[in-house]
């Protein structure tokens, strides 16, 4: 079996993972529940998504991500990833993260009643090496990974106090235009985590201020740091407006290239 370059993607989170979208459908991540059964099965000792090993039966580039469709043994799965080297019987392993339901594929024309948006595709029996820099743009009909995607349910948020020198989410909205391209901190909760997507991890993260149901008490947060939902945590990076990730996807508002201390 030949050796396979290994890459990230985003995205939806989804990504389906991770605030205020202008112009993107409004999508609910679905959740990591699975309707087949896994042969080869592990999960991460720090809890990350379940990885499992099965036979390629059928496989198609598009769009610069490759999907393949997965024989576990015991059902078929499909998954898809920054595009890579395989072949229709190659064995390979994979993590079950970011699902998709009924996704649709612009470029392929076709739809999926669920696929797997996996940061990594690689031969079973080998270690996913380092991740190569990520496509620059989710595959067309990827969710995006805004405020509508959060889970209100996933951390309780109440009141966190703005970090000194720093400003409320709230008022980072409110002064958006003025603050672009500007460094600022915020303190708050993480709501939802989404890791190695576009090269980066994503957050949401809320401090109880700002208007909800409106996603202007939400943040989103790309870092290279690690987090977990339910953390209370002060992200210092680069405030965006109107971010565009391609696909229709635009931010509002976040912050970019964050560095995040508890």
């Amino acid at each position: 079996m030949r050796n396979r370059t290994v890459f990230t993607i985003w995205a939806v989170a989804m990504l389906g993972v991770i605030s205020g979208c202008s112009a993107q459908p409004s999508v609910e991540e679905p959740s990591a529940s699975r309707d087949t059964g896994t042969v080869n099965a592990q999960t991460d000792a720090g809890g990350g998504p379940e990885v499992v090993s099965g036979s390629v039966v059928e496989m198609m580039n598009a769009a610069g991500y490759t999907y393949v469709r997965v024989d576990l043994g015991d059902g078929e799965v499909w998954v898809a990833s920054t595009r890579f080297l395989v072949e229709v019987g190659d064995r390979v392993t994979f993590p079950l993260e970011t699902p998709m339901r009924d996704f649709h594929s612009e470029s392929l024309d076709r739809d999926f009643s669920l696929v797997y948006f996996v940061s990594y595709v690689v031969p079973e029996g080998e270690a996913p090496q380092t991740m190569a820099p990520a496509a620059t743009n989710m595959p067309p009909g990827h969710p995006s990974l805004d405020a509508a995607n959060a889970d209100p349910e996933s951390a309780e948020v109440t009141k966190v106090e703005a970090p000194s020198g720093g400003m409320t989410i709230a008022d980072l909205w409110t002064n958006r235009a003025d603050l672009a391209g500007t460094q600022v901190k915020v303190r708050g909760r993480v709501v939802k985590y989404n890791a190695a997507i576009l090269g980066r991890n994503w957050f949401h993260v809320q401090d109880g201020s700002g208007a909800t149901g409106q996603g202007k008490d939400d943040l989103t947060v790309t870092t290279e740091a690690v987090v977990a939902v339910g953390d209370i945590v002060t992200a210092t990076g680069t405030v965006a407006v109107d971010r565009d990730f391609g696909a229709g996807y635009t931010y509002s508002l976040m912050l970019e290239d964050a560095t995040v201390t508890p």
